[in-house]
């Protein structure tokens, strides 16, 4: 299967792979675009474009927030193609999704929640701030420790959470940490960043993926979701935040009839 690394003003680093209709892959916080190299075999039929989101893997930073990595990304992606995004990814594909509607055709969302951070004034289950505020002091300490830290919480829940944490960590520490700036970025979308008011402007196709077991995104967030004619929600029993990893064949077998329907 033939790759190619592709040159943008950016920086941006995105390696394209495959043959067909247009699939972006957007990768979560703390890791990089090789998380989804388990599944190139199988999405081989689209030209997937696996981006390092800015900071992350081979990608040089941005400066700014959410909306400045959106432009950034629209800018270096082919328009017309389906964005998925798995966590923090997954809140960036919304935006870009939001922002651009005419550009992007279909939205996929993997274990992702339009406001990551819990908020209990408003009963809205998420993860506790006071977690969020423990990778914030500890990315200063020990880089490596922190996003094993995290890999480890993404597994949790998990019946193969050991193989799951050393397949992720194999995946991410193949290429260069991230940038503690851009991580930093990245804590501030996940505790800052609400689209939820936003939602029910969407008006592309968009399919969304939820693990029963996942501890950062509990399974209370989807009933609280708003239900269009274009949105689906499927809930995987036994998956935690890794989905793709941990229940693979599951996962796809959600994952490419949804992505046949909405591309031939």
């Amino acid at each position: 299967m033939s790759q190619v690394t592709s040159t943008n003003q950016a920086n941006l680093h995105i390696e394209i792979s495959g043959q067909g209709p247009d699939l972006v892959m957007l990768h979560g916080w703390g890791v990089n675009s090789a998380v989804f190299t388990p599944l190139h075999e199988s999405l081989s039929q689209y030209r997937v474009h696996y981006v390092d989101l800015p900071g992350f893997g081979h990608s040089q930073m941005v400066e700014g927030g959410l909306s400045t990595w959106v432009d950034t990304l629209v800018a270096a992606l082919p328009e017309h193609a389906i964005w998925a995004g798995w966590s923090l990814g997954g809140l960036v594909a919304t935006q870009a999704a939001l922002s651009y509607p005419q550009k992007i055709k279909g939205l996929i969302t993997i274990a992702s929640s339009p406001c990551f951070m819990a908020r209990e004034d408003e009963a809205w289950p998420g993860i506790p701030p006071q977690v969020l505020h423990q990778f914030r002091e500890q990315l200063g300490q020990n880089l490596p420790k922190t996003i094993e830290r995290f890999l480890a919480i993404q597994a949790m829940g998990s019946e193969t959470a050991k193989e799951d944490i050393k397949q992720l960590r194999d995946l991410v520490l193949a290429r260069p940490l991230p940038n503690t700036r851009a991580l930093t970025q990245g804590l501030n979308m996940l505790t800052d960043v609400d689209l939820r008011q936003q939602l029910i402007e969407l008006q592309q196709p968009w399919l969304r993926i939820w693990g029963r077991l996942d501890g950062l995104v509990p399974k209370r967030v989807p009933p609280k979701m708003p239900i269009t004619a274009q949105s689906e929600d499927v809930m995987l029993a036994k998956a935690s935040h890794a989905p793709f990893i941990s229940h693979q064949q599951e996962f796809l077998q959600v994952f490419m009839p949804w992505l046949t329907l909405q591309t031939r």
